[in-house]
């Protein structure tokens, strides 16, 4: 490993929650109604969706996170901010690093939920 691999990295995504999510609630399902009918299958096919949209330029990642993210980081247009190894859950900090700044991911499953995440910095 480069010394590089112990930088900071920064980065945004969208959280999609699912029946298997490990909390189930969110800032725009408090209650969990939505999170617990949805299977991970359809999680994932929304999001590859909104992935969809975001890649052709017909929307915004931020736009679209702060619409249809699960996380609370969709008030700040799914913006997590600098984070280092070991401080997110091991898929997702795995896919953060193998990204290029301005690259998006495709869909990472964690115990959070489904995810895309694009490395900003």
């Amino acid at each position: 490993m480069s010394s590089s691999s112990s930088d900071k990295v920064r980065a945004s995504h969208i959280l999609i929650k699912h029946q298997g999510s490990r909390r189930k609630a969110s800032w725009k399902d408090p209650e969990g109604r939505i999170i617990n009918s949805t299977t991970r299958d359809d999680a994932v096919a929304q999001l590859k969706s909104l992935r969809d949209d975001i890649v052709s330029g017909k929307s915004k990642f931020e736009d679209v996170a702060s619409r249809y993210s699960d996380c609370s980081s969709a008030k700040r247009g799914g913006d997590l901010g600098s984070f280092g190894r070991n401080q997110m859950q091991k898929p997702f900090e795995e896919a953060t690093y193998s990204l290029k700044v301005g690259e998006i991911s495709d869909i990472v499953d964690t115990d959070s939920g489904v995810h895309i995440i694009l490395r900003t910095c």
